[in-house]
């Protein structure tokens, strides 16, 4: 690796690290010698990602916490504990979310606007913007009173585009009981680019860059059918790789991307330029 990606002793938080692209960003950091603290309100899980990462990297350089991200407190909880052991948050990546994923039969009911509830809009805001908004307040805080340091927001495609609902269609339900890709998912993608531009500017000559990453879908177990209507929407006629984000993810991370700061790269194979 050049200098620029290189990470050795530095160390990064990433939140909603149980989950698929969690343990992936994890490993992209790891891939270039940092650190990484593992953190998920899903303590068994946590523990799967770990061993799953040990297994490429060893455990020297794992560390898992659970962490509630919308809970001020449990933040705070983390944050001290760490700097009683000496260590510093050089990076944080905000990738906890609560998102409803397309599996083999397609997105589950019940999302659709005319329905969807309160409750639900404030579990899935509180999850996915005011925990990245809390994680930030607290370990971007600590960032720009020490040495600075990088906070990267996952957001999504979406953040940029509107849902295509059409992919989602299962032809044997009337349009009232059609599936949807839920409105919170563009409302927290959307305010987590917001949010960016606003940590951006807010801790002028601090050294404390903020950027988004904006990726597309992943293959994983949906159905051969939705797979296809998707990739007729991306000019590069696929999804991406699990680990496809990896190298944007060490870049934006490290001081490769040292004079990049408040901007949204968006990795969609094309899909949000058609």
């Amino acid at each position: 690796m050049t200098s620029r990606f290189n990470m050795t002793e530095k160390t990064a938080l990433v939140t909603g690290s149980a989950g698929m692209l969690g343990r992936q960003h994890a490993a992209a950091l790891l891939e270039v010698g940092a650190s990484v603290v593992l953190t998920d309100v899903n303590v068994g899980n946590l523990e799967v990602a770990r061993n799953e990462l040990a297994e490429s990297f060893g455990d020297h350089r794992i560390r898992t916490m659970s962490m509630d991200v919308t809970q001020l407190g449990s933040i705070e909880e983390v944050a001290e504990k760490l700097d009683s052991d000496g260590v510093g948050v050089d990076v944080l990546i905000n990738n906890a979310a609560l998102d409803t994923k397309v599996g083999e039969d397609g997105l589950p009911a019940g999302s659709r606007l005319e329905m969807f509830s309160l409750q639900r809009w404030n579990n899935e805001l509180a999850v996915g913007l005011t925990g990245a908004f809390l994680c930030s307040q607290v370990f971007g805080t600590r960032m720009a009173t020490n040495s600075g340091g990088v906070i990267l927001n996952i957001a999504s495609d979406l953040s940029v585009i509107a849902p295509d609902q059409r992919i989602y269609h299962q032809t044997e339900l009337d349009h009232h009981d059609q599936p949807v890709k839920p409105i919170t998912y563009s409302v927290v993608k959307a305010g987590l680019v917001g949010l960016t531009r606003y940590l951006a500017t807010y801790w002028p000559g601090a050294s404390v860059r903020a950027n988004a990453l904006s990726p597309g879908g992943v293959h994983t177990d949906q159905s051969t059918e939705f797979v296809t209507r998707i990739n007729e929407l991306i000019p590069l006629g696929r999804m991406a790789f699990p680990d496809e984000y990896r190298s944007v993810v060490q870049f934006l991370c490290s001081d490769a991307s040292s004079f990049l700061t408040g901007q949204n790269i968006v990795m969609d194979g094309g899909r949000s330029v058609w």
